[in-house]
């Protein structure tokens, strides 16, 4: 068994958007390992005075420690290590050059990620680390990866959905070194195996879970209005768009009274205020810009239904299976989704909530007109949603898959 400390690294750790991982660290902690945390950015301060604080304190930082200080290490590792870290950038070299995976303009920042896994390496050495997991599939676990080869341990990674499109890179040579890819849905797993054919075991499902303890479900109020919730980053993958304008489109038609209440903040955010401002009197879109996790758990408890129209943006950018709606789920909400594959395996249509056709606008407005007018509806959802997660989307469920994909290995 392995009697090291296992670290965690993502894109910033811990960061109020990416609530999912800080939870899951603290969720393997409680299970007794020994977790430790690196960051790519600053992490974020002040997200509360207590265990997450203390995580943002003892997480290592990378790329905010300077470009100075990641060559000054990079070097110091050579000095040390010289073989070895020839051998980490020689390999790091060859990715970035003949990879298929790599575009021209990406390989300077392939060789740069290089650079920061080895100073990275020198970082973590004394904290005796036997492996490193990595939260996204792009630029956190090229970082690990090289970090790994030059401590010459294991390393393991969970993909999502921007680092594995618009954003890929190199994950066809992630897929084969990996000792595992940790998956969020089967949909997941059958696209690593179309990359790189491996064993199921080597490509655990493991949710991004949310905490049924902490998080109770919640009788909808049932008010005169409709309250829908809507939440995220405003991009175009979300459908935002798509729910303000089904929201004037009742409106406009005489329908029954609702409000939408959306809540996040993005690039998108000034096209969409904008098509708020062209809606009708009647139509009652609130935007709230940025907001922390905890308000929105207390707005779940103040809602009907959460509605995420997600789809896929032009880019081929697209939704894995975002957390906000398990958590609405969590709290008892009916919910209504974008019908992608990923999001099938948490939201059964007709059961534990409803699927409309991604980016129709028409199939959001019906169904939001018939949950209206049918609130003994709104509420059989939303005790099924609640019994799904508590079946497949629970955070300790998950944290025990991932104890066991380690244990497999004997690393923990």
């Amino acid at each position: 068994m392995g009697s090291g400390s296992i670290l965690y690294m993502s894109g910033t750790v811990p960061v109020r958007s990416e609530t999912f991982v800080y939870r899951e660290i603290l969720a393997l902690r409680s299970l007794g390992l020994d977790i430790q945390t690196a960051s790519v950015h600053a992490p974020m301060h002040g997200l509360d005075e207590g265990v997450l604080e203390e995580m943002a304190n003892g997480t290592t930082e990378i790329y905010s420690s300077g470009a100075c200080s990641i060559v000054f290490d990079l070097f110091a590792e050579l000095a040390a290590h010289p073989l070895r870290t020839i051998a980490t950038m020689s390999r790091c070299k060859l990715d970035a050059f003949f990879s298929s995976d790599v575009t021209m303009s990406r390989r300077p920042k392939v060789v740069w990620q290089g650079m920061a896994g080895v100073a990275l390496a020198r970082r973590i050495r004394k904290k005796k680390i036997t492996h490193i997991h990595a939260h996204m599939a792009h630029v956190p676990t090229t970082i690990a990866m090289y970090a790994a080869k030059q401590l010459g341990i294991s390393f393991s990674f969970t993909g999502h959905a921007n680092d594995l499109f618009p954003n890929r890179t190199l994950l066809k040579e992630k897929l084969e070194r990996a000792s595992f890819a940790n998956c969020i849905s089967y949909w997941h797993r059958a696209f690593f195996q179309s990359i790189v054919s491996r064993p199921d075991t080597d490509y655990p499902i493991v949710r991004c879970g949310v905490d049924t303890r902490e998080y109770k479900a919640m009788p909808a109020p049932s008010g005169e209005k409709l309250e829908v919730l809507s939440v995220g980053r405003l991009v175009e993958k979300k459908g935002f768009d798509v729910l303000i304008k089904a929201a004037g489109e009742i409106a406009k038609a005489g329908g029954p009274a609702m409000r939408i209440t959306i809540a996040g903040g993005g690039p998108g955010e000034k096209q969409l205020k904008a098509l708020v401002e062209a809606l009708p009197p009647t139509a009652e879109v609130v935007m709230l810009g940025d907001t922390d996790n905890d308000r929105v758990m207390g707005l779940m408890a103040q809602v009907d239904v959460f509605a995420l129209p997600c789809r896929v943006a032009d880019s081929g950018d697209r939704d894995g299976i975002p957390v906000v709606l398990m958590e609405a789920m969590a709290r008892g909400r009916c919910v209504i989704s974008g019908d992608l594959e990923t999001i099938r395996e948490l939201v059964e249509d007709g059961i534990s909530g409803v699927m409309i056709p991604p980016g129709d606008q028409e199939a959001l407005e019906k169904v939001l007109i018939e949950l209206a007018n049918d609130r003994i509806r709104v509420d059989e959802l939303g005790k099924a949603a609640r019994m799904r997660i508590e079946d497949e989307f629970d955070l300790m469920l998950n944290a025990n898959r991932i104890k066991d994909a380690l244990a497999a290995r004997g690393l923990v």
